[in-house]
């Protein structure tokens, strides 16, 4: 369908939003063929559907416990967390993973990245995969990264205390260009959910502004990580 074809429809359901109207028009004229396509058949739909979404996100906000966000990820961290999967991956789908991870990271680096926001709880620091050296490279890695224009690192940490969602693997917000189009990924052990009704929208943006309340600031979370890394 043509952006064309979208604003006639909707004159025809006389859709008064009209910066609604014209994103999805931009998104039905944009037929770019993404790095992802080379892995369709041989990962997982969700993983391709994430890339894309990151791709075409405004702006990301990331919130983990358990592990430490994708993007700012190591091939060494990467393939630790891979390895307690259950069931094992075998050592082909096991390369193919970390190579699909690593193209993620790209979006980091084009002209125009999404703004980016990454609230890290303190368990995702100290949660060793990989033994001391590939988490003292993560971590570092991790301080690079909060030094980056566009990119927030903010630690919550365990002295915060409790807050809503704390069971959440991972969650993963991404702004379209409207807020109609954003999206929710939310990451549970039985793989992710891509969630868009606007009462969920609503939850989620409500759970990730408190959640940056409890955070601390960028340059106290450098300090923070700073001292784990010394104690590793």
């Amino acid at each position: 369908m043509s952006g064309e074809r979208v604003r006639t429809l909707a004159d025809v359901y006389a859709c008064a939003d009209q910066a609604y109207v014209e994103a999805l028009a931009e998104m039905a004229d944009l037929r770019v063929k993404g790095w992802w396509e080379d892995y369709a058949g041989k990962i997982g739909a969700a993983a391709l559907d994430l890339a894309e979404l990151e791709h075409h996100a405004c702006a990301l906000r990331n919130f983990g416990v358990a592990h430490l966000p994708g993007l700012l990820q190591t091939e060494e961290y990467a393939r630790a967390v891979f390895g307690t999967a259950i069931p094992e991956h075998l050592p082909a789908q096991l390369r193919l993973g970390l190579s699909f991870r690593m193209r993620r990271r790209d979006v980091l680096d084009r002209d125009d990245p999404p703004q980016c926001t990454f609230l890290v709880h303190e368990l995702a620091l100290r949660l060793d995969f990989g033994g001391p050296a590939v988490m003292r490279l993560q971590l570092n890695r991790l301080l690079e990264a909060s030094e980056r224009p566009g990119i927030e690192v903010r630690a919550i940490p365990i002295a915060a205390g409790g807050f809503a969602m704390v069971g959440a693997s991972s969650i993963e917000y991404a702004d379209g260009p409207v807020p109609q189009l954003d999206t929710v990924v939310y990451d549970t052990a039985t793989g992710a959910h891509f969630l868009d009704a606007p009462a969920v929208l609503d939850k989620y943006r409500t759970v990730l502004r408190r959640m940056e309340r409890i955070a601390l600031s960028r340059s106290a979370t450098r300090d923070f990580v700073s001292n784990i890394v010394k104690q590793l």
